[in-house]
């Protein structure tokens, strides 16, 4: 499946049916299911860097600090959307993701917004500074210096 043009620059793009179950009794996707549909592609992200083999055994790992979430359109089912995500900004223990939603019955990016990821110690409960070798795998997937 080839990636729509409003989603270049993206270097993670996850697609998703849309199910039944995602409507509400209003007949469109229910306002929490794009926060959800981010959260997948923010795990997509982190699997593709390696996160698991590189901090687990050190006890660190993500945590959610702060998403926001623009809803443009109504989503309705049936429709695939396809959630891209990249990295925009690091911290010294986070780092900003950007994610963008496309639906491919609409051509269009219905929602769009943003997520702060921060690095946390989860042994002594507390943020860490990102470690090297994260900043580098970011930096990898986005092609360039962040």
């Amino acid at each position: 499946m080839s990636s729509p043009p409003l989603l270049s620059g993206f270097p993670v793009i996850l697609p998703l049916p849309i199910q039944w179950g995602d409507q509400d009794a209003f007949g469109h996707v229910n306002n929490t299911i794009p926060i959800r549909w981010m959260e997948s592609a923010r795990i997509a992200y982190m699997e593709r860097m390696g996160w698991n083999e590189w901090c687990a055994p050190q006890g660190l790992g993500p945590i959610l600090a702060a998403i926001h979430c623009n809803y443009r359109r109504q989503i309705n089912f049936p429709d695939t959307v396809r959630i891209g995500a990249r990295v925009t900004k690091i911290g010294r223990t986070s780092f900003t993701m950007e994610h963008a939603i496309f639906s491919d019955a609409q051509q269009a990016i219905v929602a769009d917004g943003d997520s702060v990821i921060v690095v946390f110690d989860y042994v002594k409960q507390q943020p860490t500074p990102m470690p090297e070798h994260l900043r580098e795998a970011l930096e990898k997937i986005e092609g360039k210096k962040l």
